[in-house]
């Protein structure tokens, strides 16, 4: 969660460990999470108006957080990343730990990996060996035809 506030000139940005963060790092973020949002709503072949009617708001308020870096709040932050395939980490910070959530299309499958990631290591291992072995003879498959 990303909390700024405003005491002469100065914001503090609270979130993993950084504080007291000047104004221009700040704007700094708001015109990346804009980008980020523009850059996956392309990716997903969708319009500005599309994105809206997902998250139940106009398009003007996308092109405001798109191109004029409005911040979107909390709620609405996580309605977009909903509507995105990602994670609101992702939109804020570009989380590196979230690459799987912008490039998986499929939330249905994001949501399995996520709860098999909460899985004892000997369940995570026995899903691993089926998922590669299920892999690898797709790839056997292929080669064959």
């Amino acid at each position: 969660m990303l909390l700024t506030i405003s005491i002469k000139n100065i914001y503090c940005l609270i979130f993993k460990g950084y504080f007291c963060v000047d104004k221009y790092y700040i704007a700094s973020i708001m015109d990346t999470i804009g980008q980020r949002i523009k850059e996956l709503r392309t990716k997903l072949n969708m319009t500005q108006t599309d994105l809206a009617q997902k998250v139940g708001m106009t398009y003007v308020q996308i092109g405001r957080y798109e191109k004029r870096g409005a911040m979107p709040s909390a709620d609405v932050l996580k309605k977009l990343a909903d509507a995105l395939n990602t994670t609101a980490d992702f939109l804020t910070i570009g989380s590196s730990d979230n690459v799987a959530a912008e490039q998986l299309r499929d939330k249905e499958l994001l949501n399995l990996f996520r709860a098999v990631e909460q899985m004892e290591n000997n369940d995570k291992t026995m899903i691993k060996t089926f998922l590669d072995a299920l892999v690898t003879k797709r790839k056997i498959q292929n080669l064959a035809l």
